[in-house]
């Protein structure tokens, strides 16, 4: 008989005691004298099964526009950090979201995306109305005490706000309002709620979610990873904003949208901008990985699903004013969106890629941070305060207000 044996496993970077303080002491220092994260935190097997615990597992996670499921019956299904999920919308017309894992012996019970009256277990038939009830079991009758009425499709909470949906894993969580806090109204005028979706593009990307994360919130990438492409749009350099919620937020005031190339031109502007959003755009992060940018004329997303230590999924949507969506133009002014799009969002994923595999070195150290990157300072220490929990000793100091003084 052939034993067949599989390759040793390589040792996980991180050390044994990697929840530890000390580890950590170099990036809680102030931004311009803080150290950057361990390399192992974006390499770690051990590192990433607590972020998924502590983090992902614990907080409001972005999953798409509601406009994705318009009419009763629709659903997708996805994996979110390993958690398989239904999203449906019910006979009601309310969007649900469900775990996608049969009452009876655990089966995945849909896959893909698509329309249905009910979902049905491919194992044994065990039939799930839209709202998650049990409505179906061959060949139960026999079964002592059981009742269908307990056994429906386990629920995952799910919130939207203008028309963007959030699941959460944790029942005791704070509601999506209070998460977001002062989001909503900084971005009221732009109207999203009005938007619809008009284009969702999915990578796979080898590199830690935290290496993207950081990325899309520094501008000190810009001249030399777009140097022929977003460098050439013209402006004073991204400012960190006060926020008050879990998230953090760049604003660029400037000319022109912001979602098209140096020279080009586009659609008409949002006609209810106010304040601060006639003047530039907004690019918040929503902790821990979801990034946003509000512009002139639309908006445009990277939702990311981490994987592994060293995998994630981007998924990068893109929404504009049902107005402007409606135009008989749309079809050919939107391809000016998409050629912006389509050139810098791979700019971005292959530098990050490359930074993963640079992170992945045994011989990889701790760097420092250069005054254009306070937000890379305040999303690492938001991290590692959730990662050690009541371990995080050390203050986190606010780097917005640093490179204000």
């Amino acid at each position: 008989m052939q034993c067949v044996t599989s390759a040793p496993t390589a040792p996980d970077t991180a050390p044994a005691d990697f929840l530890s303080p000390h580890h950590y002491a170099g990036m809680r220092r102030p931004f311009l004298d803080a150290e950057t994260m361990p390399p192992w935190c974006y390499t770690s097997e051990a590192f990433f099964r607590v972020e998924v615990e502590r983090l992902f597992m614990k907080v409001w996670n972005f999953i798409g526009r509601a406009d994705r499921i318009p009419n009763p019956g629709d659903f997708f299904a996805f994996d979110f950090v390993g958690v398989p999920l239904i999203v449906a919308r019910g006979k009601d017309g309310q969007v649900r979201a469900f775990s996608n894992s049969c009452r009876h012996r655990g089966s995945i019970i849909a896959e893909g995306e698509g329309n249905c009256r009910a979902f049905k277990c491919p194992y044994h038939s065990w039939a799930y109305d839209l709202d998650g009830t049990l409505i179906g079991t061959p060949d139960m009758d026999k079964t002592r005490d059981f009742d269908r009425k307990d056994y429906g499709l386990v629920p995952v909470r799910l919130e939207t706000w203008a028309g963007f949906m959030f699941i959460n894993f944790d029942r005791d969580a704070e509601p999506l309002s209070a998460f977001l806090g002062d989001l909503p109204p900084m971005l009221a005028s732009h109207g999203m709620d009005g938007f619809v979706t008009v284009r969702r593009k999915v990578y796979d990307l080898a590199c830690n979610w935290k290496v993207y994360v950081e990325n899309a919130m520094e501008s000190y990438h810009v001249p030399y990873v777009h140097k022929s492409t977003l460098q050439r749009q013209k402006g004073p350099p991204s400012g960190p904003l006060p926020t008050r919620g879990q998230y953090v937020a760049l604003y660029k005031e400037h000319e022109g949208s912001r979602a098209l190339l140096a020279g080009e031109t586009g659609f008409p502007y949002i006609a209810s901008l106010d304040g601060a959003a006639r003047k530039g755009s907004f690019y918040p992060l929503i902790y821990p990985s979801t990034m946003f940018c509000a512009t002139y004329d639309c908006m445009w997303w990277l939702e990311l699903h981490p994987i592994s230590a060293a995998r994630t999924r981007l998924i990068v949507g893109s929404a504009f004013p049902r107005s402007t969506a409606e135009r008989s133009d749309f079809g050919d002014v939107i391809q000016r969106y998409y050629k912006r799009w389509d050139v810098s969002i791979p700019e971005d994923n292959v530098i990050s890629e490359l930074q993963q595999r640079g992170l992945s070195s045994p011989m990889a150290v701790p760097g420092r941070l250069s005054h254009l990157e306070p937000l890379v300072h305040a999303i690492d220490n938001w991290i590692v305060d959730r990662v050690l929990g009541d371990r995080a000793t050390s203050a986190v100091y606010d780097p917005i207000k640093e490179a204000a003084d």
